[in-house]
């Protein structure tokens, strides 16, 4: 089997001194100057293998070198080792913005990376959580990545989802996309949802447009109940999903973009199985139980029946799976898992295709080097009880959170794998602007007014769709772009070289993803949703706008050279046999062929599916994070007593201390609701706060009243999500308005960031 699941490494021999023998009548030395040269070669072997494990494609600050990470650092993050890594040397940084971090932060740091200021510009990476403004994307040098697209938007956004699905509907037809339930955009779709519901009934799920982990989702049988003073979607419920041991489950895939052009995709080869924690029922009367209807970890791990294990190598344990558990479980049950990856791996390239036609453009006119941005998707996938998945959202920024030591192990494999397969280039940030900066200035004259003109130039040209240039120059265009991209590396441009080389040396240190496109079989499957000139996806329509795009065909030439003995157009069902009647290929052209294993009946390469299906076998395997050890009672009380003493002296709360305070007696009340479900008087009592209390937050939110019918750990569970989701906006209101609310603490700051941290 080709896949390690780990990153492929330099050869250490080819990196270490030559041991040719001396004539000792040319360079006569000593017994003693024998022994300290030996000792010298020897310290400088190791520290060339010691390099070796955490840098790829030459040394420390060369042009092509980059940093590789390993989950195993985190388990020895020592000053002097961290000091001793490549990152640590080359000073190294990275920024944070509006992101869940903690997991990626401790990695980053135990390879030597150092966080960088709020306005620092010199950086490695950029990890956000929100869309990066074009301002950000534009300024990149060539040695920082950033982990998103511009419009990437276009496919996390639920309503932007279905809209670009819905197109290569209509453009590509409805059975080549039927993988996302119908879904009606409100309020401007009301009518024709009413229309629907009408013909095919109920239930459906209402979800807000840009919400996620949960927020705001709830379930209705009549369109009556879909509210339509905000921006929701409203889709068709799945009623009757593929249950594990009685529990409704989906499944949370984690999806990598390298590049949108050429387009090259890879997933995990492993992912999370959320189990609901009530068993599932399919009648009417259940509907109000989200514990039941809503896998989301951030809705059920409230309920006081969700069971966590603390063991991180029990992969098949409460309500938290591994996918490849899912699919031995399946397999023993004699379910076709090979055809269940092959149609997800479906869904997730057919997602991507119906909305990179927006993508594109944006990364051409936004984006400065080819290389500078990344992606990393949530992908949730629901599967029925016929076997079918279906796509119910994609996640811009997926949670990095760590609740339970299989989250630790999962997600510190998948971060240090997709760390070194983007390739962070190991270089000074500071050094390297420094550089950039003094040739950019002195070329800037003498360039700026003919890169005016080239922009005006290719913003004019105009890209036509397949369907105007078929009749035309298809023949013509296939013909030409094949003969010269398949006949030598020679025939290639500096670009086009430079993206075939990187995408090898991707793939190359992969680790645990799973390339699923470009693969040996995506031509025959995929070409008929690509632009025949530009090779870009086509949403369906024809296009009538004017961008920036050339008329390179860069999925077509990677294609080419990467599979050159793969005929375009080659049909599925021949494919595995073309490949093995080459028998006069040479050794790097059967290499290449092999890239994704040899084609079933299913399509799914062999050892892509063995891949899925094999156990979790790196990652961090301890629980993540210091435990704080808390505070004898009489110093916490003493901690109060003096905050009290300085506010009775005259000192006051500014609003911002007061926000914060308040909102830790609330996340005191949530974990206190949820830990004793049973008493039913203070559930109520919070519910009665919500409903008050939720009318002056300046984000609208609704406060949905479970159902009396429910039991009262149900209901209990319920109401605790909606108290953690009005912290939420609670909190990052006092973010979002600290400025307009500050003015200077009267307060020892120190005494009430330890009393706050420390509150009983």
């Amino acid at each position: 089997m080709e896949d390690s699941g780990s990153a492929n490494q330099p050869n250490n021999s080819e990196l270490t001194n030559s041991s040719d023998e001396v004539d000792p009548s040319v360079d006569p030395k000593t017994d003693d100057d024998s022994k300290k040269e030996s000792a010298s070669s020897m310290k400088k072997d190791s520290t060339l293998e010691k390099e070796d494990l955490w840098l790829s494609g030459g040394p420390a600050g060369s042009r092509n070198s980059i940093l590789i990470f390993r989950s195993s650092a985190l388990a020895n993050a020592s000053d002097n080792v961290v000091r001793s890594k490549p990152g640590y040397q080359l000073h190294t940084s990275y920024k944070v913005s509006q992101a869940e971090t903690k997991l990626l932060s401790k990695l980053l740091e135990c390879h030597g990376m150092v966080e960088a200021g709020n306005n620092s510009t010199d950086f490695n990476l950029l990890w956000t959580g929100s869309h990066p403004k074009p301002g950000t994307l534009r300024s990149l040098a060539p040695h920082q990545r950033v982990n998103h697209f511009p419009r990437s938007y276009e496919l996390t956004r639920k309503d932007r989802l279905y809209k670009n699905i819905e197109r290569m509907q209509h453009g590509k037809g409805l059975r080549n996309f039927d993988f996302i339930p119908q879904t009606f955009v409100m309020p401007g779709e009301y009518r024709e949802l009413c229309s629907t519901h009408y013909r095919l009934k109920g239930p459906w799920i209402v979800k807000p447009v840009a919400s996620s982990r949960g927020r705001g989702i709830f379930i209705v049988e009549n369109p009556n109940q879909v509210p339509l003073d905000e921006p929701v979607v409203v889709a068709k419920y799945i009623s009757k999903p593929l249950l594990v041991e009685g529990h409704k489950c989906d499944l949370r895939l984690y999806v990598l973009v390298s590049s949108f052009d050429p387009l090259i995709v890879y997933i995990y080869e492993e992912g999370l199985v959320r189990l609901a924690t009530v068993r599932y029922d399919a009648s009417h009367k259940q509907l109000w139980n989200p514990c039941m209807h809503l896998c989301n970890y951030s809705i059920n791990k409230y309920h006081s029946d969700y069971v966590k294990s603390d063991d991180p190598s029990a992969e098949n344990v409460g309500h938290k799976w591994t996918l490849s558990a899912l699919l031995r479980h399946l397999k023993a049950q004699g379910k076709d898992t090979a055809l269940l990856m092959a149609q997800i791996e479906d869904v997730v390239v057919k997602a991507i295709l119906a909305t990179a036609s927006s993508i594109v453009p944006a990364c051409q006119m936004f984006v400065p080097h080819t290389n500078n941005c990344f992606e990393l998707y949530g992908f949730d996938i629901l599967i029925d009880e016929d076997f079918k998945p279906w796509l119910l959202e994609v996640n811009l920024s997926p949670s990095l959170g760590c609740d339970s030591p299989l989250d630790v192990r999962l997600k510190s494999a998948m971060l240090a794998d997709l760390l070194t397969l983007v390739g962070i280039p190991a270089v000074d940030p500071l050094l390297h602007s420094s550089t950039i900066s003094v040739n950019s200035s002195s070329s800037s004259t003498k360039g700026s007014h003919f890169n005016v003109l080239k922009m005006k130039l290719s913003n004019c040209r105009r890209v036509h769709s397949a369907d105007a240039l078929h009749q035309t120059s298809t023949k013509k265009s296939s013909t030409t772009t094949q003969g010269r991209f398949s006949s030598s590396k020679f025939d290639l441009t500096a670009e086009e070289m430079k993206i075939v080389r990187t995408a090898k040396q991707q793939f190359e240190r992969r680790g645990g993803f799973v390339r699923i496109f470009p693969t040996v079989d995506s031509w025959s499957k995929y070409s008929q949703y690509l632009e025949t000139v530009t090779g870009i996806p086509s949403n369906g329509a024809p296009s009538s706008t004017y961008n920036v795009l050339g008329t390179h065909n860069y999925n077509q030439m990677l294609f080419l050279q990467l599979y050159p003995d793969v005929p375009l157009g080659h049909s599925l069902k021949n494919l595995d046999k073309s490949i093995n009647e080459r028998k006069s290929v040479g050794i790097e052209r059967k290499r290449d062929l092999s890239l994704d294993g040899t084609v079933t009946d299913k399509g799914v390469p062999h050892n892509r599916q063995e891949r899925y299906e094999r156990m979790l076998s790196q990652g961090h395997r301890q629980t993540f994070g210091v435990k704080k050890i808390p505070l004898h009672e009489s110093h916490s009380a003493e901690l109060k007593r003096q905050l009290l003493e300085s506010m009775k002296g005259g000192k006051r709360l500014t609003q911002i201390e007061a926000r914060k305070v308040f909102s830790s007696y609330l996340a005191c009340i949530l974990k206190r609701i949820a830990a004793a479900p049973d008493q039913e008087g203070h559930v109520e009592i919070v519910l009665k706060f919500l409903q008050k209390a939720s009318n002056y937050l300046r984000t609208p939110f609704s406060v949905k009243v479970p159902s009396q019918k429910l039991l009262g750990k149900d209901r209990a569970a319920i109401i605790a999500k909606q108290l953690n989701d009005f912290l939420y906006i609670y909190n990052r209101e006092t973010e979002m308005y600290g400025d307009v609310l500050h003015r200077p603490s009267e307060l020892p700051s120190n005494l009430f960031i330890e009393f706050l941290e420390n509150a009983r």
